[in-house]
């Protein structure tokens, strides 16, 4: 099952590109689908395979997190090692 893990934005890196946090594991993932939307450090975005999908609030965020963890905690581990094994470079 692939899910989209919120995460929060750290560092804003080259254009197209930022480190973001979740679970305690940083990661660099593209931004470049969102452009637009005018990104900082502190703001939540959905992230897949490696690519911010869309900008969501910490509420949201929140409650994402917590429906993946009822899920069921091997799926959420999962969705953490896909995540920590994804790379943008």
């Amino acid at each position: 099952m692939c899910l989209g893990v919120p995460a929060q934005i750290v560092e804003m890196k080259d254009p197209g590109r930022a480190t973001v946090t979740i679970g305690g594991v940083n990661r660099v993932i593209s931004t470049d689908l969102l452009v637009d939307e005018g990104l900082d450090v502190g703001e939540w975005v959905l992230v897949h395979v490696g690519f911010a999908l869309s900008k969501i609030d910490e509420d949201e965020a929140t409650t994402t997190l917590q429906q993946i963890r009822q899920l069921g905690a091997n799926t959420y581990e999962d969705e953490l090692d896909s995540f920590s094994t994804s790379r943008i470079d």
